[in-house]
């Protein structure tokens, strides 16, 4: 068991942190979950029956202190870690023109600089395992949407991605963006209700990022787009 790989998760308590946890923790790895919420991680927690390989640790992503927590409580239980998965993140599903700036700070904190404080805060440990670097994009970082700032958001994770790429590639630190479409998922919730058509499950979304970690030595999968079919944009 101590030679296990070991991932950190950030919003893992639901959606496809969740998922990318679940299935990590079933090909062996031991895994850390955070999440602001408590009672998420803890339900998430008994879901599961508790498993010896799984840690989780309350925070917020968009705080370095706790996200820095994360990472040192990580290699304190388990020994290492071999891959961080940046996936917190959330949407005010508004405009620039006329949505309502409450939410707007929380939105990019949390999808722009958490990322970001995650890389900083693991990097050190990731150069020692030659590990992996996965964050969580979106369609919308790639095809521009009216007033759309969550979109902002997603287009900066596309930048941070090959911008870190460039910076620890000689370190042979990977890094992946995996950019889903449209997920039936809990990002929706605020939203009022889920969007026409068919929509990906968020263990469709795990299995991407999950074949990216897997990759043999040596290899650097970059950059996966992931829509149902039938999303034009």
């Amino acid at each position: 068991m101590n030679d296990a790989p070991v991932a950190l998760v950030t919003g893992g308590g639901s959606g496809i942190g969740a998922a990318v946890a679940r299935q990590l923790l079933a090909a062996g790895h031991r895994v850390t979950v955070t999440g602001r919420g408590e009672r998420r991680l803890r339900e998430f927690a008994d879901g599961l029956g508790h498993p010896e390989g799984l840690l989780t640790v309350v925070g917020s992503a968009s705080s370095f202190d706790d996200v820095q927590d994360a990472v040192d409580r990580t290699r304190k239980t388990f020994g290492r870690l071999d891959t961080v998965v940046a996936n917190a993140g959330s949407a005010t599903h508004d405009s620039v023109v006329d949505g309502d700036p409450a939410g707007w700070t929380e939105m990019v904190l949390t999808n722009v600089l958490g990322p970001a404080l995650l890389i900083r805060a693991a990097v050190d440990a990731l150069k020692e395992t030659r590990g992996r670097i996965v964050l969580i994009g979106s369609v919308a970082g790639f095809v521009p949407t009216p007033g759309n700032l969550y979109g902002a958001t997603k287009w900066a994770v596309t930048g941070l991605a090959e911008n870190t790429r460039r910076q620890v590639t000689e370190f042979g630190v990977g890094v992946t963006l995996v950019a889903p479409g449209r997920v039936e998922t809990p990002f929706w919730d605020s939203y009022g209700s889920l969007p026409p058509g068919h929509l990906l499950t968020a263990d469709q979304i795990a299995d991407s990022v999950v074949w990216a970690i897997r990759q043999p030595a040596g290899v650097d999968v970059n950059t996966v787009v992931v829509r149902p079919l039938g999303q034009p944009n």
